[in-house]
């Protein structure tokens, strides 16, 4: 279930500066890297499961949250220290891993997750019931390790360019180091060659450079790819209402859709909300635009191993959607297979489409989780007396969204901001 608490330890992580014992090109924030590092993971993974290989999706979408969790409490310890302390003291290590477990104690209400939290950081949830489960476990173990590598990576890339070479000269070994037991993943050969995936990613990239509500000052600041994170790890705590139980298929497709929902952006660039309305026929006509540069400029730079699925991800993003397998039978015995995106309702999701074959989506739940996001980092500036009228009534005007919506997708939005009073 979402709390304040926890939304608001989660939100920490657009504070969090990174390399900043460097001389940086622009903010390099945490919560930017680890929305960088799952879409990092989102492609090595499709390049891994093209190559056959059994990837546990559920499994990498919870490590990745974890793993911010984990990086929040521990943000004042460098990482070269902590993999020094992890390697030459492991088990002064694991007391520092309980230790991190209790920061969460109470601020994580759900039992289930915070067991599943401490199952991540003892290292216990890495083995499966099957071989098989256990084998695509350590996969998607492996494809996270490597994201999270190349991403430091490229935040190295960009830095190293403005940092006087003494500075940065270790650096460059260490990372080359620690990225080479991984170099047998297809996706990270060709990210480290800079071939098809390197080119897409530079793209995506553009969102970490974007900032929200850019017409107005706003501490802290938060970029598009950021946010994208966020809203992405708000789906995971709103999937775990009492009394519901989302197929792994489901939770995978309101994570990734949530993580890429402001992809078009990436070319468009963040129209804000008031000018999207500025006319009726305004946000309809946008989104055409945007859906046709998305297939103009991105789709050229995806693999068609995952591209018909980040469109699916990316298009109606905001409605509760299926895909509805079909069989056409001809007049000459043959059968034509298709398959036709249907908008149905949170009650049809849980009852008769919570399956994997037909790819169901809480396309609502996203955009509610994209609202308290925005209302989180609105009200946050405002709480730290950096105030607009754009702050004010973007606040407002979202509330007011769900002021007879006591339900979204069993989602009440107006109780969470009430708590904000």
């Amino acid at each position: 279930m979402l709390s304040k608490k926890l939304a608001l330890k989660l939100f920490e992580a657009f504070s969090i500066e990174r390399w900043n014992d460097h001389i940086r090109p622009f903010e390099m924030i945490e919560m930017d890297k680890a929305a960088e590092k799952m879409v990092l993971a989102y492609i090595i993974g499709k390049y891994e499961e093209n190559e056959g290989h059994s990837v546990d999706w559920d499994w990498m979408i919870y490590a990745s949250f974890f793993e911010l969790l984990k990086k929040i409490a521990l943000c004042d310890i460098k990482s070269p220290i902590q993999r020094m302390i992890k390697k030459d003291y492991p088990d002064e290590y694991k007391r520092i891993e309980g230790w991190v477990l209790n920061q969460y104690r109470d601020i994580i209400d759900d039992a289930t997750l915070f067991e599943k939290f401490r199952k991540y950081l003892a290292g216990e949830d890495l083995t499966g019931n099957t071989p098989e489960k256990t084998s695509s476990i350590r996969t998607a173990s492996r494809i996270l390790r490597a994201a999270h590598k190349y991403s430091a990576m490229r935040e190295f890339e960009m830095l190293s360019v403005v940092n006087e070479p003494f500075r940065v000269k270790n650096i460059e070994r260490e990372l080359n180091e620690d990225i080479a037991p991984f170099m047998d993943l297809k996706g990270l050969q060709l990210l480290i060659t800079k071939q098809k995936p390197y080119d897409f990613l530079m793209i995506i990239e553009q969102l970490r450079f974007q900032t929200r509500w850019n017409q107005t000052p706003r501490v802290p600041k938060t970029s598009v790819l950021g946010h994208c994170y966020f809203v992405a790890a708000l789906t995971i705590l709103m999937g775990l209402q009492p009394g519901l139980e989302m197929c792994e298929n489901r939770r995978y497709n309101n994570f990734f859709s949530a993580l890429f929902h402001d992809l078009p952006e990436a070319v468009t660039r963040d129209i804000i909300s008031p000018v999207k309305q500025a006319t009726d026929e305004l946000p309809s006509i946008v989104k055409r635009i945007e859906d046709e540069i998305v297939r103009k400029e991105l789709i050229p730079l995806m693999e068609p191993f995952y591209a018909d699925e980040l469109l699916y991800f990316t298009s109606d993003e905001f409605e509760n959607r299926i895909i509805l397998p079909s069989v056409d039978n001809s007049a000459d015995g043959s059968s034509k297979y298709s398959c036709t995106l249907e908008h149905v309702s949170f009650e049809d999701l849980n009852e008769k489409f919570n399956n994997t074959k037909y790819c169901p989506v809480d396309g609502r739940l996203v955009r509610v989780a994209d609202h308290i996001a925005a209302f989180m980092e609105a009200d946050s500036s405002i709480k730290y007396g950096i105030t607009s009228v754009h702050l004010r009534e973007g606040r407002e005007n979202i509330r007011k969204i769900y002021k007879d919506k006591p339900s979204v997708n069993g989602v009440n939005p107006t109780a969470f901001f009430d708590l904000f009073e």
